[in-house]
């Protein structure tokens, strides 16, 4: 059996990082995924300025043209009304998922760990601290870390399932040909979807076309979707792709004793800005430091205690978040929110500000409750407890 000191399931930006990242602290580094590289992934490929940090902090890797698009080129709308354009927006990079995953992943393997793939996980032994795959031998930890997923397969070995369907977003994307006269703006849709939103996002060579929604209020999303496609132009003929994605709902406690959750399978996306990528690469590198330390104790059993504080800032930012979509997205406020939205140029500036991870939802929030002193009421009511969906 071969033996390890950190297991990582799963080889997207968080899974790398957390290989990474324990590799700079000289552990020893499986990682596996169900999949070989370069493989597809469902996502906008939005690449913020936070992105930007994570992936020079923790890869030594800076945005370059041959992986990213980027523009300055914003557009806001609703149900296909303009509600702003704005073409002096902070840089949004645009990348392929199967590229930009492909690279880190080479990343995590070039500092030293050891990738199995193209195999599936078929059982975790919390007790005996053992990973098998599929057709292979079993693999032994000091500390497991599940970057696998919003379908992970170990939070599911922690908690008996890895999410709850009704309180996750689900997703439907294409890959449609970039228009002869496109102009390279990042569209977003605030009706695409009932809470939720679409994203129109140009790349290199085509244009990432999808929208995501909470269930219970999607009950026909396939037909949203083709509303969307058809309103910014798609082609209507290529079939969808679908997937969960973490809605704002994380974890609170992602793991337990000697085993980690990262990412999406922490639950660690935004549900107002759908930044993933940045929080997927900090919680991975987090969590390496956290079985860093534990290991170093030679406690591997307090992985979960350490991992806890180092995380909670971003848990924090998703607690704002969940605060802010009670204004975006319920009937009762949604309609002021766009109108704010559409007359505020200082609030827009805002938004992308928020988007680019150069301001927090203190900032958006006080803006927008400062130019409609109506919604202050209402938030506060929201704030004090009103039940949201689900």
């Amino acid at each position: 059996m071969k033996r390890f000191d950190v297991i990582v399931i799963g080889s997207g930006p968080a899974g790398s990082a957390a290989a990474r990242m324990a590799r700079r602290q000289g552990l020893s580094v499986a990682i596996i995924d169900k999949a070989s590289f370069p493989r597809d992934k469902l996502c906008g490929g939005l690449f913020t300025g936070r992105s930007q940090k994570a992936l020079h902090n923790i890869f030594g890797v800076e945005v370059t043209p041959e992986l990213f698009l980027t523009s300055t080129h914003m557009r806001f709308s609703a149900s296909g009304t303009p509600l702003a354009n704005i073409e002096n927006a902070p840089p949004m990079h645009l990348t392929m998922r199967r590229d930009l995953d492909a690279m880190l992943h080479a990343q995590a393997v070039q500092s030293g760990a050891e990738a199995f793939l193209g195999s599936a996980v078929t059982g975790i032994d919390l007790g005996a601290r053992t990973v098998t795959r599929r057709g292979g031998d079993a693999l032994e930890y000091k500390v497991l870390i599940g970057a696998d997923g919003v379908g992970s397969v170990v939070a599911r070995a922690l908690f008996g399932r890895a999410f709850d369907p009704d309180k996750t977003a689900f997703g439907l994307e294409i890959e449609t040909p970039l228009a002869p006269n496109h102009d390279n703006a990042v569209e977003i849709d605030f009706d695409a979807a009932e809470w939720g939103y679409g994203w129109s996002f140009p790349k290199r060579k085509t244009r990432t076309v999808g929208i995501c929604g909470l269930p219970p209020q999607n009950p026909d999303i396939k037909a949203s979707m083709a509303r969307y496609v058809a309103q910014v132009e798609g082609d209507p003929e290529l079939s969808y792709k679908g997937a969960y994605l973490p809605f704002g709902e994380y974890k609170k406690t992602p793991g337990q004793g000697a085993v980690l959750l990262a990412g999406d399978a922490a639950g660690l996306v935004d549900p107002i800005t759908g930044e993933g990528i940045a929080l997927a690469m900090e919680s991975g590198a987090l969590a390496a430091e956290a079985a860093a330390q534990a290991i170093a104790a030679d406690t591997p059993e307090t992985a979960m205690t350490r991992y806890k504080p180092l995380i909670r800032p971003i848990q924090k930012s998703l607690d704002q978040a969940r605060l802010w979509r009670l204004i975006m997205f319920p009937k009762a406020t949604q309609g002021h929110f766009k109108k704010a939205f559409a007359r505020g140029s200082h609030l827009q500036m805002k938004y992308l500000q928020l988007l680019a991870g150069e301001a927090d939802y203190a900032d958006l929030r006080g803006e927008l409750l400062r130019r409609m002193p109506r919604l202050a009421w209402r938030f506060a009511k929201h704030k004090m407890g009103l039940r949201q969906p689900g």
